[in-house]
């Protein structure tokens, strides 16, 4: 051990007879002797409740793309206190950050505002339902679109290379089980044979193009381009979880990056630099769905709750006025070029996958293009490697399926320590398996 954590394994002892796990969210649990406790947070840095220092490569799985308390947001977001809080009515801001996110997003014609990337994804699958008249879906592999029954499903390819259906935790009604349909990604004509067979039945298309809990996979141009015509053929709504791509990847987020038009599209993380509102959003004659007579029912207490609009207002002024993330993009660029040469200086394959600024890296010779093919690629290595960073301050997720994500924050500083620690993990990681790096 080169930290100590005496504080927050003493924590996590109160903490877990008071919370499931000792916190609030399962991913957060990393067991009685690892789980972090937060003390205090600035830029691309955290510090934890034992005053370990780390470089943050998760940024709370995205959100904080500007850095932790960027003080721009920050005052932002106590202007929309001056406002107050929740108030069963709405404000004038609501309309103006939706001008803001259509003026970033074409197909962006009309939008709404909920508090998760979970509710924005249901409710737009609840709407797509609606509209189509059909009640079945077809997911990715690899894909995640949030804590709701109708997309808690999952394969899991290290345990079953025929790539099996089933629920992603307990209590999902397997009932639900035939309106769910998966395909791997990049494989065109897969979709267009569920299609074929079942899409009389389905009414959505749910994608993550870049897979945000799978090592940012990325789906092909011409694979999102098959995709949208198959759509548009069958009648099916193509719906576009931009969820952790959102703002981020592009100012018009995969759809500009990638070329390619949603009828539906949800956001969340980026948007409000780490403060709690989504947005669903996409083609008027859809939303128009939303309320009436024959309408969906969507809202919530919360929805466009005064302070995070007012924090993403002036988050989606910095990224579609200024360069930011064009400088993320080039640290993201360069932190590869750096991690390459440690990593081809010991003879180990890799390469890396996403976007510069949500990248994932694999231990293999080529390119996942699906899901299925991270199963084939050495996640051990990257797992024993990652915890090791964690040890040294580098702050990655400690599973491969998660991306490295970058800031506005991270600067040269972090860089050169990130690389310098990078190395020193991966001899550490080494020595300990006790053979030479060409053999990895």
């Amino acid at each position: 051990m080169t930290r100590s954590l005496d504080r927050s394994n003493k924590h996590f002892k109160r903490a877990e007879k008071q919370l499931p796990l000792g916190v609030s969210s399962n991913w957060r649990a990393w067991g009685p002797e690892k789980t972090l406790y937060v003390e205090r947070a600035k830029g691309a840095r955290i510090w934890d409740i034992d005053d370990n220092e780390y470089i943050d490569y998760r940024l709370g799985y995205g959100p904080a793309i500007l850095g932790h308390c960027d003080d721009r947001v920050d005052a932002a977001a106590r202007e929309g206190m001056k406002l107050g809080g929740t108030f069963a009515l709405s404000t004038v801001r609501e309309a103006v950050v939706a001008e803001r996110i259509k003026k970033m997003v074409p197909s962006a014609d009309l939008v709404r505002f909920t508090n998760s990337g979970t509710e924005a994804v249901m409710a737009s699958l609840r709407l797509a339902r609606a509209f189509s008249g059909r009640d079945g879906h077809i997911m990715v592999e690899g894909g995640f679109h949030g804590h709701f029954d109708s997309a808690l499903w999952e394969i899991a390819p290290d345990e079953d290379p025929e790539g099996g259906l089933r629920p992603a935790g307990a209590g999902v009604p397997k009932v639900l089980r035939d309106l769910v349909n998966i395909v791997p990604l990049n494989d065109a004509n897969r979709l267009e044979e569920v299609l074929k067979q079942r899409g009389d039945s389905i009414g959505a298309f749910v994608i993550e193009p870049i897979l945000g809990n799978a090592g940012s996979i990325t789906a092909e141009e011409q694979y999102l381009k098959d995709a949208r015509e198959l759509c548009d053929r069958f009648d099916i709504i193509m719906l576009l979880d931009e969820v952790k791509t959102g703002f981020r990847v592009a100012r018009g987020g995969v759809q500009e990056l990638m070329n390619v038009r949603a009828d539906l599209c949800t956001f969340a993380k980026a948007m409000g630099n780490g403060y709690p509102i989504s947005a669903l959003a996409g083609r008027e004659d859809i939303m128009r769905r939303i309320g009436g007579d024959n309408g969906i029912a969507q809202g919530g207490t919360y929805a466009a709750h005064s302070v995070p609009l007012a924090a993403v207002e002036k988050t989606l002024e910095i990224l579609d006025e200024t360069d930011t993330l064009e400088q993320i993009a080039d640290y993201g660029r360069r932190l590869q070029q750096g991690i390459s040469g440690i990593l081809s200086g010991r003879g180990i394959a890799h390469v890396f996958t996403g976007h510069p600024s949500m990248a994932g890296l694999f231990f293999t010779e080529s390119v996942p293009r699906n899901y299925r093919e991270w199963a084939t690629t050495d996640y051990a290595l990257y797992n024993r490697l990652a915890a090791e960073l964690i040890e040294l301050g580098i702050l990655c997720e400690p599973d491969s399926r998660e991306p490295w994500f970058v800031s506005a924050a991270h600067d040269d500083a972090c860089l050169a320590e990130t690389l310098e620690k990078f190395e020193t993990a991966l001899s550490t990681v080494l020595d300990r398996k006790g053979v030479s790096a060409a053999n990895v």
